[in-house]
């Protein structure tokens, strides 16, 4: 597997706390990784190095081996679009507008959209079910529907990797489905990298190739799934009662939750 996005001994402080401790990761061409892991064990600050929103003080980050600190701003735009956590927008785009923003990243300055730019945003309007809604104000539709904006812009960017924080939170329990099963078609199709961060455990299990447990500040252990998402880690990572069983309608792994637990 040709790595595109990888950390080397990543560690991350605020302050004087330590958050990440020496984290290495990797991910492949058109690979979806989940990253795993309690409240406050540093998911999205390690989510937020992968794109230089934070510098690291140890370690580094590289995309397609080339340090993140050697590269602009906007060539990192170019290559890698994020879903974050939140989706509150303040002034009154369209949906259309804030799908448009995905482009910026590859328009000269004081130059508006192509037509091949324009074609890109219909395209992943059409992809997310927003062409309805396109004409609608953000700060008027519901928060699944800027959800849904949000990953259409990502989408729009037509980047090699997506960096993806919670992407089903604000989701009814049907779109989640549709959305991830977007997500996991552009993996396959356009061999988009795609890094998942969530809590969602069956939805995790579902859809990624790889996960990673963050336990400690540490990686705690790597692998498919199947491998790693035993009842003995999630025991000690999540304090919960669950096992991995397989799914006999879809044939795929998913995660049964019995309980909390101490350990």
């Amino acid at each position: 597997m040709v790595s595109v996005l990888e950390t080397d001994g990543l560690s991350y402080m605020y302050d004087d706390k330590i958050v990440l401790d020496e984290v290495s990761v990797s991910v492949g061409k058109g690979e979806i990784l989940g990253i795993l892991g309690p409240n406050g064990c540093g998911k999205t600050t390690l989510l937020k190095n992968l794109n230089r929103n934070l510098h690291p003080h140890g370690g580094c980050v590289t995309i397609d081996g080339t340090d993140l600190e050697d590269i602009t701003k906007r060539s990192i735009a170019q290559k890698v679009a994020v879903v974050p956590q939140t989706n509150e927008i303040r002034f009154a785009f369209t949906i259309r507008d804030i799908v448009k923003m995905g482009r910026m990243p590859f328009q000269e300055a004081f130059r508006g959209e192509s037509s091949a730019d324009l074609e890109i945003v219909e395209k992943a309007m059409e992809r997310t079910g927003l062409l309805p809604l396109a004409d609608r104000f953000i700060n008027t539709v519901s928060g699944g529907e800027r959800q849904r904006a949000i990953i259409a812009r990502a989408i729009a960017q037509t980047p090699e990797v997506i960096l993806m924080d919670e992407p089903t939170l604000h989701l009814d329990v049907n779109m989640q489905f549709e959305v991830l099963d977007l997500v996991s078609s552009l993996a396959k199709e356009s061999a988009l990298t795609v890094v998942i961060v969530s809590h969602d455990l069956p939805m995790v299990t579902r859809y990624c190739d790889r996960v990673i447990l963050i336990h400690d500040r540490r990686v705690f252990a790597v692998g498919s799934p199947e491998e790693i998402l035993t009842p003995e880690n999630m025991r000690t990572v999540f304090k919960v009662d669950a096992e991995l069983e397989r799914d006999s309608r879809t044939g795929r792994s998913t995660v049964r939750l019995f309980g909390s637990c101490r350990v």
